[in-house]
């Protein structure tokens, strides 16, 4: 090829670059355009990953009251909790001790968890469980009743209960001292049953 022609190609290019007016400027915004919306869709895509995944880690609830029925589902039944307070358990219950152990440590004023029985139960278990010593009161139908120890550190009480309204109270041995738990209410034999009827 002779360099006449070559610059006549090379010519045109130009040529025809200049016709179209801001050439340059469209060249360049399409891929700046592009850049924009995909980091748009990229960020929305993070912020709806990062809810998904907060949704996901979020605690369970604490302080839940519950309704059952005879073969509630599941069972046992997992509520959670913190124990503790400045009241005296003997307070709540009315009494120092009952048949089913000592009212010892101290909660809150009010329960922490209400129960509704909508049945009569030949047998219901409620046990605490946490990493420290806690105590239990449980008020309702046929009166008070408070477990410490029932199982290693755990109280809990087990046995037959009134159809009604039970409130659940959590204590600490040390007033003001709070530890986390969670109560398992099941209708399969969790704990001994005791003699008494709730």
């Amino acid at each position: 090829m002779n360099k006449s022609n070559n610059q006549g190609a090379f010519g045109r290019v130009v040529r025809m670059y200049k016709s179209v007016p801001n050439l340059r400027e469209r060249l360049l915004e399409k891929p700046v355009r592009a850049t924009i919306t995909s980091l748009a869709l990229i960020t929305l895509g993070l912020i709806s990953l990062s809810k998904v995944q907060a949704q996901s880690v979020q605690s369970p609830p604490i302080f839940e009251n519950v309704t059952l029925g005879p073969r509630f589902s599941p069972d046992p039944l997992t509520i959670r909790g913190i124990s503790g307070g400045e009241v005296s358990a003997a307070k709540i219950a009315g009494r120092q001790e009952t048949a089913t152990g000592p009212c010892v440590g101290f909660t809150d004023e009010k329960p922490d968890h209400t129960v509704v029985l909508t049945s009569f139960f030949n047998y219901l278990a409620i046990e605490v469980q946490s990493p420290e010593d806690t105590t239990i009161v449980i008020k309702g139908p046929g009166g008070s009743w408070c477990n410490d120890e029932y199982q290693g550190k755990n109280p809990g009480l087990a046995g037959q209960w009134q159809p009604g309204t039970y409130g659940i109270w959590v204590g600490s041995y040390d007033k003001s001292k709070f530890h986390p738990y969670i109560i398992k209410i099941s209708e399969v034999n969790l704990l001994n049953p005791g003699p008494f009827r709730r």
